[in-house]
């Protein structure tokens, strides 16, 4: 009885649908400042769907999604890898993705560990630490004691001649960033999402290095400060 009356003094009827997610712009105020009247109906083509909030999981979730035209786009809802470019090097690598530090768009979207393209997350560095060194023949990522001048380790197994003259012509024009070396230490790479993992289900991107690394680390040290 007491349901009844309940359904009795709400207005919302018994089968309520939730409304849907709309791309139009029928219902805002035109640039003159005036409201439109709604003239006509909404379109297929003006659909909006929820956002896949992807996570960083080892349970990898790719979802099939039909769209408009027959095509299909790869919902990302649980991803832990990807392909990764360092770009100085012109060397990419499949490695995993550990954390998310920074978000231009959004702190909420670092709380939640949510991937989405221009974040700034923290890759795993062995991959390219194993490449590195068996291409230069050069130890990286050697940790370094305060006071005490570090020279560098270089990698003393054995090697053929022609080998030992590759790595030496390979090293007359090597230069590490000296933050990205610092990096190598911790095992984590700070790196940047270019792919866009709710629309191709994929997580891709490239090392951040140079300025902007630096611009990313002042932005993430004034927000640690804060």
């Amino acid at each position: 009885e007491e349901e009844e009356s309940f359904r009795k003094r709400s207005s919302a009827p018994e089968n309520q649908v939730t409304m849907g997610i709309g791309r139009d712009s029928l219902h805002k105020r035109r640039s003159t400042g005036g409201r439109q009247k709604k003239w006509r109906k909404k379109r297929k083509h003006e659909l909006g769907r929820i956002p896949a909030g992807t996570k960083i999981s080892s349970n990898t979730c790719v979802r099939r999604l039909r769209v408009r035209g027959g095509n299909y786009k790869f919902r990302a809802l649980r991803l832990d890898a990807g392909n990764w470019s360092w770009a100085s090097e012109a060397v990419s690598r499949k490695t995993r993705v550990l954390d998310v530090t920074y978000n231009a768009s959004n702190n909420e979207l670092v709380r939640t560990q949510t991937l989405v393209k221009s974040a700034i997350v923290q890759i795993d560095a062995t991959p390219f630490r194993h490449w590195y060194e068996s291409h230069y023949g050069v130890k990286i990522g050697v940790k370094k004691i305060k006071g005490q001048k570090t020279e560098e380790v270089v990698d003393d197994t054995k090697r053929s001649g022609s080998l030992t003259r590759k790595l030496a012509a390979r090293n007359k024009d090597r230069k590490l960033d000296p933050l990205l070396d610092e990096q190598f230490v911790t095992g984590r790479l700070y790196a940047c999402i270019s792919s866009r993992p709710g629309q191709c289900g994929r997580c891709d991107g490239y090392i951040l290095e140079g300025k902007e690394l630096e611009f990313y680390l002042k932005k993430m040290q004034k927000k640690k400060s804060k």
